[in-house]
């Protein structure tokens, strides 16, 4: 998965990849595992999906605080983290979203659209918020956390320049803003 973010699917050899799991480059050892270099790259994103499934329905992580700042808080960082811990995932993603819609659709929709659907849940639950509603904020909120990361990741520099703390703080002061008192 390294080498496809940082060289992209064409720009990743078989023999990188056999020589990266420690087989013997050029050998075809690869092939005794995987029918082709697309089945390495579909298997790893799958791994990639099983570390983040969490991440799937977010209400259940940290609801149940009692304390709606305080869940919004941890909610937030904990997507930070658990973005910057697949940047290597959103890099081919968003490398691979053209030339292999097909093989990245099913981990946008896990990654990307199910956390969308599980706050805005958690929203309508916990926080009472009428369902369109809850869609908006999910979508403008976890957008904005996102797109933090996903410029980050594909720059390799964080041209917003705002530390998480700051960044966390007023994401959270924004959401509460826009929930019912």
């Amino acid at each position: 998965m390294e080498l496809f973010a940082r060289n992209g699917y064409k720009g990743t050899s078989v023999a990188q990849i056999e020589r990266a799991v420690g087989l013997t480059p050029g050998a075809g050892g690869i092939y005794h595992h995987f029918r082709s270099k697309e089945a390495v790259l579909s298997a790893g994103i799958e791994r990639h999906l099983g570390r983040v499934a969490a991440l799937r329905d977010i209400r259940h992580v940290f609801a149940g605080v009692g304390d709606l700042r305080t869940e919004l808080t941890l909610t937030a960082r904990y997507a930070l983290t658990e973005l910057d811990n697949e940047a290597e995932l959103l890099r081919i993603v968003a490398s691979e979203a053209r030339a292999r819609p097909e093989l990245v659709e099913d981990a946008v929709q896990q990654i990307i659209g199910a956390a969308y659907g599980g706050f805005a849940g958690w929203l309508r639950d916990s926080a009472g918020v009428p369902q369109e509603k809850a869609d908006a904020i999910a979508a403008v909120g976890l957008s904005a956390l996102l797109s933090s990361r996903l410029l980050r990741a594909l720059l390799g520099t964080d041209p917003i320049g705002v530390d998480d703390d700051t960044l966390v703080a007023t994401w959270v002061d924004m959401i509460l803003s826009q929930l019912p008192h």
